[in-house]
């Protein structure tokens, strides 16, 4: 039995697709609310939530492969209750920023949770991807009101990962042999500046889309509004702000464990574009 938890959100959701056209085995998805969730014909659905380890006993019984997104909840509790129950795999989703960018506070704590799994006695597999295609969501409702969207650091590529291509090299670490212990750095197949990306987006979209380069103290000012001043300065570093090698580099860890290309950004805008509209 394989449970996938976060199975909701970009990657978790991908991977119940992929784990079911693999003809994976049992397969569970945690939710927080079985009755609004749809998911693959053969996945089962299980009501839980990480931020409550208490809360999963239902979820693991039997469970012997778990895919965990770290931060999503209370990690260390629920890779003990994970052991407790007999889980034999965990697949964790780490951050890029423990290699690239260790002394950022969020960086940390990813390193906090890999450690707690390399050291549960439980057999592990961790992946860093870098940053998220998906991340284009937060342009989303400049995109659909004003046709603009305005950030910083707009001529800075770095190589976005489509979640999907996350979820098939979990599902490959999960269902085939030769991945446990291996830690993957996962990156897109090029580097895609902001800029670019607009383009990427008012091509799937049919319209024109503004771009607009701001000041990082502009972008500083709105950010810090809703997610704080230190998580706003952290989040411009890595949109651009203090990059370096590590953070530019492409990798071709995907193709290497699932023998398939890397997704490039514009195929996930294009997947994506009704969000946008």
């Amino acid at each position: 039995m394989i449970l996938v938890t976060g199975a909701t959100g970009n990657i978790g959701s991908a991977l119940l697709g992929e784990l079911h056209r693999a003809g994976a085995g049992p397969v569970r998805g945690l939710t927080r609310d079985v009755g609004r969730v749809s998911f693959p014909e053969g996945v089962e659905a299980v009501e839980g939530d990480l931020a409550r380890a208490d809360s999963l006993k239902a979820a693991l019984d039997g469970a012997r492969s778990l895919f965990l997104p770290a931060g999503r909840g209370a990690d260390a509790e629920v890779l003990a209750a994970a052991r407790r129950a007999g889980v034999e795999h965990v697949v964790l989703v780490s951050s890029i920023t423990v290699q690239t960018h260790p002394h950022l506070p969020a960086a940390g704590e990813n390193l906090a949770v890999e450690r707690l799994l390399q050291d549960s006695g439980m057999a592990w597999t961790i992946l860093r991807p870098t940053q998220f295609a998906s991340n284009t969501l937060w342009w989303a409702r400049s995109i659909r009101d004003q046709g603009a969207v305005r950030v910083p650091y707009g001529d800075i590529g770095l190589p976005a990962i489509h979640p999907a291509d996350i979820a098939a090299v979990a599902r490959v670490a999960l269902t085939e042999p030769g991945h446990r212990g291996r830690t993957y750095a996962l990156t897109g197949p090029e580097r895609v500046t902001p800029r670019q990306q607009v383009a990427a987006m008012a091509a799937a979209l049919g319209r024109e889309i503004s771009f607009d380069e701001i000041s990082r103290e502009e972008a500083h000012r709105q950010m810090a509004s809703f997610m704080g001043d230190e998580t706003a300065s952290a989040v411009l570093d890595l949109m651009g702000g203090d990059t370096n090698d590590e953070l530019l580099k492409v990798r071709d860890t995907v193709s290497q464990v699932t023998g398939a290309e890397a997704r490039p950004f514009g195929q996930w805008a294009t997947e994506h574009s009704a969000a946008f509209r």
